[in-house]
């Protein structure tokens, strides 16, 4: 018999949020506020302004109760406001102490397809992809379309660095890609 999922402890309930809006309207503040004001405690968000959208990603956490409080005033926010929302319970993500972090930062030309390109090289190498930031700009002196990312990998610990920087900087080199890998230094 195979042990059961463990339950969490009474005040470690999860309850990841997405909400989106227009810019200039964050829905930061209305988030957050609901948040404090149902119990429950903001451990983790990001804030990032795409298009003309705001979106925000928070993880709340607090008493089943709290919780529940948050669900019903996320539920009337998305009502009453031009805030679009979804939301679900969840956990708290597993410590992988056998990943080591890395950052990879890569410049090119734009060209439909890097992001997958670059996602799929490391699916391949069973390396996890983190958190990414990529945007698309104008070079300042020529005016080129450019691409950017920066991306933060889960390398394992038994995977050889210099045999995985190699064929990485290879791939990059094949694509035309101008990238480093390096340790994340905190």
């Amino acid at each position: 018999m195979t042990d059961p999922i463990p339950r969490p402890s009474p005040n470690e309930n999860h309850l990841l949020i997405n909400a989106y809006s227009t810019h200039p309207d964050s829905p930061l503040l209305p988030v957050s506020r609901r948040i404090t004001e149902s119990g429950c405690n903001l451990v983790d968000a990001r804030l990032s302004t795409v298009g003309r959208d705001v979106s925000v990603t928070a993880l709340a956490m607090g008493s089943w109760d709290a919780i529940a409080k948050l669900e019903a005033m996320l539920t009337r926010l998305e009502r009453e406001d031009s805030i679009k929302l979804i939301w679900y319970r969840t956990g708290e993500k597993e410590a992988q102490s056998d990943l080591l972090p890395y950052i990879v930062e890569v410049v090119a030309a734009d060209k439909p397809g890097i992001t997958f390109q670059l996602a799929d090289f490391f699916d391949r190498q069973g390396i996890s992809i983190e958190s990414l930031h990529c945007t698309r700009y104008r070079a300042m002196q020529t005016g080129a379309d450019m691409f950017s990312a920066q991306i933060t990998i889960g390398v394992p610990a038994s995977m050889h660095i210099a045999a995985l920087r190699d064929d990485f900087l290879e791939f990059c080199d094949h694509l035309n890609l101008d990238a480093i890998l390096d340790p994340m230094k905190f």
